[in-house]
């Protein structure tokens, strides 16, 4: 059998992560990078999935806590789609993907791990990211570490921010 090394998981294996919001947790510290937050808008806010399905998926969500695209306010569901236009923009200029995945997931049965806090999902997709792995070991590969990814797309909010 071969083995895949990711020793930087084990901080996420196992770990009762209570009941908490993980999104209001992340919004009401300070400690950006050592969240993997990406950016804070008026009504919005960007931070790196944890549990990512590829190299820079990011989670947009509101600032309020609430739980079903429908409770949304005009104003909030015009910042998520500015917000996701943008990161989809950053994440071209940070990894250069062949493609997209951006979605949300309403409810438990329809996949949402956090369906008490809307958000919306924005996955990179390159030619060939999705090998035998998933199908046959029910694993995904992730090929670079949370901070490494997480100073790319700074980076390019960065360059971003100076043009």
């Amino acid at each position: 059998m071969d083995r895949i090394w990711a020793p930087w998981r084990t901080v996420y294996i196992g770990k009762d992560h209570g009941d908490a919001c993980i999104f209001c947790e992340k919004l009401e510290s300070n400690e950006d990078a050592k969240n993997y937050t990406i950016l804070r808008g008026d009504k919005t806010f960007v931070i790196m999935n944890l549990y990512p399905y590829n190299n820079g998926h990011l989670l947009i969500a509101p600032k309020r806590h609430v739980g079903d695209l429908t409770e949304l306010e005009p104003d909030e569901v015009l910042e998520l789609g500015q917000m996701t236009q943008r990161m989809v923009k950053l994440l071209r200029s940070a990894f250069n993907p062949d493609g997209f995945n951006v979605g949300a997931n309403l409810g438990k049965i329809a996949g949402a791990g956090i369906p008490g806090h809307f958000h919306i999902h924005v996955v990179p997709r390159w030619a060939g990211d999705n090998n035998f792995m998933p199908v046959i070991g029910d694993v995904r590969v992730i090929s670079e570490g949370m901070d490494m990814t997480y100073k790319k797309i700074m980076d390019a909010l960065a360059k971003e921010n100076q043009d």
